[in-house]
């Protein structure tokens, strides 16, 4: 059993996606977007994309949320794409974060895919 399955009594999805939001504002993260997926994906509760500027900074905001939900709630998220930093996916479970480089967001246009108007930007990121 994964440690996000094991330790999903002791928080809500709702707690874990308020701290991977605080998380990303905390690390500049850019043009946030959560995005609801509870009744339209059995992979997790919600989707969060946002952008760093650089190579380093998607690294340094990928390296940093995970150290804070291992430290926070036990979670030891899995991570794809770090070395490369162009695209970090980052699964914690009822939450999947996806941190990119401006020019890869724009490629692949991750939000068309889920984004029937329940998508919204994170207003504290906008502020």
């Amino acid at each position: 059993m994964s440690a996000a399955v094991a330790s999903a009594e002791a928080y809500t999805a709702e707690q874990l996606l308020a701290r991977v939001l605080s998380s990303l504002d905390d690390d500049k993260a850019e043009e946030v977007v959560q995005i609801d997926l509870r009744g339209r994906s059995d992979v997790a509760d919600y989707m969060v994309i946002c952008s760093g500027r650089s190579t380093r900074q998607v690294a340094a905001i990928s390296e940093k949320l995970a150290d804070r939900l291992k430290q926070e709630f036990h979670l030891s998220a899995k991570m794809e794409g770090k070395e490369t930093g162009d695209w970090v996916l980052i699964d914690a479970g009822d939450v999947i974060v996806h941190v990119f480089r401006p020019e890869v967001r724009d490629f692949y246009q991750l939000e068309k895919m889920w984004l029937p108007g329940d998508a919204h930007r994170n207003p504290a990121a906008s502020a």
